[in-house]
Protein backbone atom coordinates (compact mmCIF):
# COMPACT_ATOMS: atom_id res chain seq x y z
CA UNK A 1 0.00 0.00 0.00
CA UNK A 2 2.96 2.38 0.54
CA UNK A 3 4.06 1.86 -2.81
CA UNK A 4 1.28 2.42 -4.27
CA UNK A 5 0.44 5.90 -2.25
CA UNK A 6 4.12 7.31 -2.99
CA UNK A 7 3.40 6.57 -6.69
CA UNK A 8 -0.26 8.03 -6.96
CA UNK A 9 1.43 11.11 -5.25
CA UNK A 10 3.96 10.99 -7.91
CA UNK A 11 1.53 10.97 -10.43
CA UNK A 12 -0.28 13.94 -8.56
CA UNK A 13 1.99 16.29 -8.33
CA UNK A 14 3.38 16.33 -11.82
CA UNK A 15 -0.34 17.22 -12.79
CA UNK A 16 0.08 19.89 -10.64
CA UNK A 17 -2.91 17.82 -8.28
CA UNK A 18 -0.58 17.07 -4.76
CA UNK A 19 -1.28 14.36 -1.94
CA UNK A 20 -0.25 13.60 0.95
CA UNK A 21 -0.73 10.24 3.05
CA UNK A 22 -1.19 11.61 6.86
CA UNK A 23 -3.12 9.81 9.93
CA UNK A 24 -5.33 11.37 12.31
CA UNK A 25 -6.49 10.64 15.68
CA UNK A 26 -10.35 9.77 16.13
CA UNK A 27 -12.38 13.42 16.83
CA UNK A 28 -15.33 14.84 17.88
CA UNK A 29 -17.76 17.24 16.56
CA UNK A 30 -20.78 19.20 16.73
CA UNK A 31 -23.12 20.78 14.18
CA UNK A 32 -25.77 20.70 11.76
CA UNK A 33 -26.42 17.79 8.99
CA UNK A 34 -28.32 17.52 5.60
CA UNK A 35 -28.99 14.01 4.02
CA UNK A 36 -28.00 14.67 0.03
CA UNK A 37 -26.01 13.28 -2.73
CA UNK A 38 -23.89 14.70 -5.84
CA UNK A 39 -26.26 14.15 -7.96
CA UNK A 40 -26.77 17.30 -10.11
CA UNK A 41 -30.01 18.23 -8.23
CA UNK A 42 -28.83 17.89 -4.82
CA UNK A 43 -25.63 18.71 -3.78
CA UNK A 44 -24.87 21.97 -6.31
CA UNK A 45 -28.18 23.23 -3.64
CA UNK A 46 -28.13 21.82 -0.96
CA UNK A 47 -24.68 22.05 0.63
CA UNK A 48 -24.77 25.81 -0.44
CA UNK A 49 -27.81 26.07 1.42
CA UNK A 50 -26.46 24.44 4.30
CA UNK A 51 -23.71 26.66 4.53
CA UNK A 52 -25.71 29.87 4.27
CA UNK A 53 -27.80 28.34 7.09
CA UNK A 54 -24.74 27.52 9.52
CA UNK A 55 -23.66 31.24 8.79
CA UNK A 56 -27.31 33.09 9.19
CA UNK A 57 -28.20 30.91 12.23
CA UNK A 58 -24.71 31.80 14.01
CA UNK A 59 -24.48 27.90 14.57
CA UNK A 60 -20.56 28.34 15.04
CA UNK A 61 -21.32 30.65 18.16
CA UNK A 62 -23.49 28.09 19.22
CA UNK A 63 -21.44 24.93 19.35
CA UNK A 64 -19.70 24.46 22.77
CA UNK A 65 -16.94 23.49 23.85
CA UNK A 66 -15.04 24.15 20.50
CA UNK A 67 -11.24 23.07 20.26
CA UNK A 68 -10.20 26.02 17.79
CA UNK A 69 -11.92 28.36 15.52
CA UNK A 70 -11.61 26.02 12.32
CA UNK A 71 -14.95 24.69 10.60
CA UNK A 72 -15.37 21.24 9.40
CA UNK A 73 -17.15 20.25 6.43
CA UNK A 74 -17.69 16.67 7.10
CA UNK A 75 -18.99 14.14 4.75
CA UNK A 76 -20.40 10.60 6.64
CA UNK A 77 -22.90 7.83 6.78
CA UNK A 78 -22.34 6.93 3.01
CA UNK A 79 -24.61 4.48 1.35
CA UNK A 80 -21.86 3.46 -1.06
CA UNK A 81 -19.27 5.33 -3.12
CA UNK A 82 -19.09 9.29 -4.04
CA UNK A 83 -21.82 8.89 -6.82
CA UNK A 84 -24.40 7.70 -3.33
CA UNK A 85 -26.37 9.48 -0.45
CA UNK A 86 -24.20 10.51 2.10
CA UNK A 87 -24.31 12.99 5.36
CA UNK A 88 -22.96 16.48 5.11
CA UNK A 89 -22.58 18.07 8.27
CA UNK A 90 -21.01 21.45 9.21
CA UNK A 91 -19.48 22.08 12.48
CA UNK A 92 -16.63 22.62 14.52
CA UNK A 93 -14.84 19.97 16.47
CA UNK A 94 -15.02 19.70 20.06
CA UNK A 95 -13.73 18.57 23.81
CA UNK A 96 -17.21 15.87 24.30
CA UNK A 97 -20.11 15.05 22.79
CA UNK A 98 -21.85 15.75 26.58
CA UNK A 99 -23.39 19.04 25.27
CA UNK A 100 -25.38 19.00 21.99
CA UNK A 101 -27.69 21.89 21.26
CA UNK A 102 -31.02 21.50 20.00
CA UNK A 103 -31.30 20.86 16.05
CA UNK A 104 -27.74 19.99 16.45
CA UNK A 105 -25.92 16.65 16.13
CA UNK A 106 -22.51 14.93 17.60
CA UNK A 107 -20.24 12.92 15.16
CA UNK A 108 -17.32 10.74 16.27
CA UNK A 109 -14.82 10.59 13.83
CA UNK A 110 -12.82 7.73 13.39
CA UNK A 111 -9.00 7.67 13.91
CA UNK A 112 -7.60 6.78 10.27
CA UNK A 113 -5.01 7.18 7.43
CA UNK A 114 -6.40 9.81 5.12
CA UNK A 115 -5.09 11.25 1.85
CA UNK A 116 -5.09 14.95 2.36
CA UNK A 117 -5.51 17.31 -0.84
CA UNK A 118 -4.86 21.20 -0.11
CA UNK A 119 -7.04 23.75 -2.31
CA UNK A 120 -6.17 27.08 -3.23
CA UNK A 121 -7.37 29.67 -5.72
CA UNK A 122 -10.68 30.90 -6.93
CA UNK A 123 -12.91 29.50 -3.91
CA UNK A 124 -15.74 27.49 -4.40
CA UNK A 125 -14.45 26.77 -7.87
CA UNK A 126 -11.04 24.97 -6.24
CA UNK A 127 -12.89 23.16 -3.73
CA UNK A 128 -15.30 21.95 -7.08
CA UNK A 129 -12.23 20.96 -9.20
CA UNK A 130 -10.41 19.07 -6.82
CA UNK A 131 -13.43 17.30 -5.45
CA UNK A 132 -13.81 15.94 -9.10
CA UNK A 133 -9.78 15.24 -10.09
CA UNK A 134 -10.17 13.14 -6.56
CA UNK A 135 -13.15 11.50 -7.87
CA UNK A 136 -11.05 10.27 -10.69
CA UNK A 137 -8.28 8.88 -9.05
CA UNK A 138 -7.95 5.33 -7.78
CA UNK A 139 -7.54 6.03 -3.97
CA UNK A 140 -8.47 3.04 -2.16
CA UNK A 141 -10.86 5.21 -0.11
CA UNK A 142 -13.09 3.93 2.81
CA UNK A 143 -16.08 6.00 2.67
CA UNK A 144 -16.10 6.30 6.49
CA UNK A 145 -15.82 9.82 7.08
CA UNK A 146 -14.20 12.57 4.59
CA UNK A 147 -13.80 15.83 6.04
CA UNK A 148 -13.43 19.71 4.22
CA UNK A 149 -10.94 21.64 6.96
CA UNK A 150 -11.43 25.43 6.81
CA UNK A 151 -8.87 26.66 9.23
CA UNK A 152 -6.95 30.04 9.60
CA UNK A 153 -5.39 29.75 5.75
CA UNK A 154 -9.22 30.11 4.62
CA UNK A 155 -9.97 33.62 6.36
CA UNK A 156 -7.36 35.34 4.34
CA UNK A 157 -6.82 36.46 1.26
CA UNK A 158 -5.62 33.08 -0.45
CA UNK A 159 -8.74 30.99 1.21
CA UNK A 160 -6.87 27.82 1.67
CA UNK A 161 -8.06 24.35 3.15
CA UNK A 162 -7.32 21.15 2.73
CA UNK A 163 -9.68 17.98 1.88
CA UNK A 164 -9.36 14.71 4.19
CA UNK A 165 -10.06 11.27 2.19
CA UNK A 166 -10.33 8.67 4.26
CA UNK A 167 -8.19 5.98 3.21
CA UNK A 168 -7.18 1.53 3.20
Amino acid sequence: MRAFSTILATLLAVSGFSMEQVSREETKMIGIEIRTSNAPEAAPIDIPKHWEKFSAENIFERIPNKKSHDVIGLYCEYEGDFTQPYTFVIGCEVESLDDIPEGMVGKMVPASKYARFPVSGDFPQSLINTWKRIWQTDLQRTYTCDFELYGEKFQGEGQELDIYIAVE
